[in-house]
């Protein structure tokens, strides 16, 4: 246990699960997506449906999406903010199957088409968890340099992968792999307690059976 995990983050109140984990998952939103998002879709389930508007729950998601952390002060305007950088927002509620009660899909749309969903929980004292990526499962904290890595299920492509990341030093301290078949399109998630660069994660793109590899700072 951490000082993060008995204190919880520096943020903008009111709520911890409501408003800095919320804003969390929009960081990692933005992060994935690599760009300036020109659409935001956002659905809310549970409590996050129930009680968004009360808590600013949609006004921090909105505000990790535009970049902001959790303890900047333009978090409550961050609508305002939205609407004069031209992001077309959508929310919707409704309810998930075997979803936390803090949950929120996000689907964010760059200005070129390109797109990336997530499925995205506060758990408490800021904390997160990201268990979808584009309908792949994952599972990650946002709190680790990650790696997001989607590739052909295929003998030996996790092995490359962690032999390359071992070659660089860095040490994995969580491990998720998900595939929709056999031989088909799978995702690794990768989370490290060490710094790494971008360099480790160019040469991971070049390996055989890599589609993208995904580099995702420490949010």
């Amino acid at each position: 246990m951490n000082v993060f995990d008995i204190l919880g983050p520096v943020m903008i109140g009111p709520s911890s699960s409501h408003t800095a984990g919320a804003a969390r998952i929009g960081l990692v939103t933005r992060a994935l997506l690599g760009k300036k998002p020109v659409k935001a879709h956002i659905f809310l389930h549970g409590s996050f449906s129930k009680t968004y508007k009360g808590h600013g729950t949609d006004k921090a998601l909105i505000a990790g999406i535009l970049g902001m952390q959790t303890d900047d002060e333009r978090i409550r305007f961050s609508l305002d903010v939205a609407k004069r950088e031209g992001l077309e927002i959508q929310i919707e509620t409704g309810e998930l199957e075997d979803a936390h009660p803090n949950t929120a899909e996000i689907t964010l749309t760059a200005a070129d088409g390109e797109k990336v969903s997530l499925r995205g929980s506060s758990i408490g004292g800021g904390n997160i968890l990201i268990t979808r990526v584009n309908g792949m499962e994952v599972s990650l904290t946002g709190q680790n340099p990650a790696l997001i890595v989607l590739h052909k299920d295929a003998p030996g492509t996790i092995a490359a992968v962690t032999e390359l990341m071992a070659e660089y030093g860095v040490n994995i301290c969580n491990f998720h792999l998900a595939r929709e078949t056999k031989g088909g399109l799978a995702v690794m998630t990768i989370e490290s307690d060490t710094h790494f660069g971008p360099e480790l994660n160019e040469r991971i793109n070049q390996l055989e059976n890599i589609y993208s590899s995904t580099m995702l700072e420490r949010v």
